[in-house]
């Protein structure tokens, strides 16, 4: 079957990206059908291994690359849009060494350079904005602003658009460490490689089953009818990891609902490329600080985000909305950041929530499902996703294809850990 035309939407595929005029735009990305490919021989087709991965958002989407790319003939299924949930609206940050001293960091620091290579491959920097940047740690206390008339221009470790009062400024991550993407356009733009390079085909339709044959995987099976063959499948569904009674059985993803609002100033040159990370003292929280985000973005558009609290996951992810009052929150926060951030000066592209998926250990679980042979899972990466995407994905390639993971060990990340009760 040829695989599903997938258009990226015209608003963000002809964004003016790093190195591009502003006057210039960038062509929409097709993801190309699979039979316009040169088609394989009927031996050569036997012989790759049939792979369904179930989820189109980021972690998905790398898996089936990194499947393809090693030769899987692989079919990826999607309910919604690709990268219509977190990947879509996430802030696209990257790093390094951020993860150091936990669980995360080999992968992180595997996946922070997998996604350096992909942007050399696919012409990142033009195709989704990748772009190294130096990071920031701020203390900005609205009380102290307003009895304050300081400035911070004095100090060369504040970048000059940061010219509301604020304390403590740290350099937190360079442009080795450091990095960003828009990760819609990175979510995008891999599925188009994978479908035009390797074959990839795109299925929308929702999930009802995994159909297991004693303990071996068979197929998979679809809301009206259509049941997809397999000799393994792999589970990216994020936080409706929950929904599937083959998961939630075995343990439990839970879904923190995350803020976000997209400004375009009116003067996006003043805007230099540092990530901004905050502690945000204001009156309603008792004392106790917000942790709110800020990405300028090579588009001209700076990305603020925070203000998570667990939620419901609901079943259409293009259903979740922001609350009024989170997103008023950080219009607040934008403006005592940077008077190019403040209502007048800079226009609201988008007001928006996701939901993350979370495990009750906070590590990613990321393996074989036990007793169900042939099924795999990826899924509870939080807010680290679009950062370790890419060395899950290749991870996953290679345990399915070759029976075990060279690129980063995930024996911390199996599912078997919860065998024998969830962890709490």
């Amino acid at each position: 079957m040829a695989a599903v035309s997938v258009s990226l939407s015209p608003s963000l595929a002809h964004l003016p990206l790093l190195g591009i005029p502003r006057n210039s735009r960038i062509s929409a990305i097709t993801l190309i059908r699979s039979s316009s490919l040169s088609s394989p021989s009927i031996m050569e087709e036997q012989q790759r291994k049939r792979v369904v991965v179930c989820g189109g958002g980021v972690i998905g989407v790398c898996t089936a690359y990194f499947l393809a790319k090693k030769g899987a003939a692989v079919t990826l299924i999607e309910k919604s849009s690709v990268a219509c949930a977190a990947s879509g609206k996430a802030g696209g940050f990257l790093a390094f060494d951020m993860c150091d001293g936990g669980a995360l960091s080999k992968l992180a620091r595997a996946s922070f350079n997998l996604h350096r290579s992909l942007a050399e491959e696919l012409d990142g920097p033009r195709s989704y904005g990748y772009r190294p940047l130096d990071t920031i740690s701020l203390t900005i206390d609205e009380e102290k602003q307003r009895r304050s008339a300081g400035s911070t221009r004095s100090n060369p470790a504040v970048p000059s658009w940061v010219d509301r009062p604020c304390r403590n400024p740290r350099t937190i991550g360079t442009t080795a460490t450091t990095a960003q993407v828009h990760p819609q356009l990175f979510t995008r733009t891999l599925l188009s490689a994978a479908v035009d390079k390797h074959g990839v085909e795109v299925v929308i339709g929702k999930l009802e089953s995994v159909e297991v044959e004693g303990s071996l995987v068979v197929s998979v099976a679809l809301q009206g009818g259509r049941v997809i063959e397999a000799a393994a499948v792999v589970l990216t569904l994020g936080p409706w990891s929950s929904k599937l009674p083959l998961l939630s059985s075995l343990f439990r993803v839970s879904g923190l609902k995350a803020h976000s609002i997209v400004l375009e100033p009116k003067d996006p040159e003043a805007i230099s490329p540092h990530a901004l990370f905050l502690s945000y003292y204001h009156s309603s929280h008792g004392g106790k600080p917000m942790d709110p985000e800020v990405y300028p973005r090579p588009t001209g558009e700076v990305y603020i985000c925070g203000m998570s609290a667990e939620a419901e996951v609901p079943d259409d992810p293009e259903s979740i909305m922001g609350d009024p009052e989170s997103i008023q929150t950080l219009k607040r926060v934008a403006g005592n950041v940077s008077s190019h951030l403040m209502e007048g000066e800079a226009r609201v592209k988008a007001e928006q929530a996701c939901i993350l998926p979370c495990t009750d250990d906070g590590v990613p679980i990321i393996g074989e499902v036990p007793g169900v042979k042939g099924c795999y899972v990826a899924t509870g990466h939080s807010c680290w996703g679009i950062l370790n995407g890419p060395a899950t994905g290749a991870a996953m390639a290679e345990l399915v294809l070759d029976g075990c993971a060279s690129i980063v060990d995930l024996a911390v990340f199996s599912p078997s850990r919860f065998v024998g009760g969830r962890r709490r």
